[in-house]
């Protein structure tokens, strides 16, 4: 099954991410992510979404979002070439022995320090998924506490 990345623009009405969501949830689909937020029109939304399925599934799908009332514009990046995809996360580490180490992963990877204790460590990272997994990867080793990921989000290059 492979992962598909949607941005929906929308009306921004009172509702419209709880109906996106249900009508995916009716027809058996996980979100794997969901991102809604404001553009730089107020009327309008942009809602990412992330989700598993077949080409034909995702086909299905996309045509009945295109006839919810609040649709303006669906597409499917997933293979397009001319968006950029970025994650963002904040992680926090334990960070009692092997500080400098930990900081100097940090400083490979371009991340930021947003707070420090004697104990942890927490960071902010963005950046392609790729770059996000290898970065957690590398962390494990020194006990993730914990950390949330924002889901994709996208713009157009053009």
């Amino acid at each position: 099954m492979e992962k598909h990345t949607i941005i929906i623009t929308v009306a921004n009405r009172i509702g419209v991410l709880a109906r996106i969501a249900g009508l995916l949830s009716s027809r058996g689909f996980n979100i794997d992510s969901i991102i809604g937020a404001p553009t730089e029109n107020p009327d309008i939304y942009k809602i990412h979404l992330v989700v598993g399925g077949t080409e034909q599934r995702i086909e299905q799908v996309t045509k009945q979002l295109n006839k919810l009332i609040d649709t303006v514009k669906i597409v499917d990046i997933s293979h397009k070439k001319n968006y950029i995809v970025r994650e963002f996360i904040l992680i926090k580490v334990k960070a009692q022995k092997n500080r400098s180490e930990i900081l100097e992963l940090i400083n490979v990877f371009k991340a930021k320090v947003v707070d420090m204790t004697r104990t942890h460590i927490t960071i902010d990272i963005s950046g392609p998924t790729l770059k996000i997994e290898r970065f957690i990867d590398l962390l494990r080793p020194y006990g993730i506490k914990e950390f949330v990921r924002s889901g994709k989000i996208a713009v157009s290059e053009d």
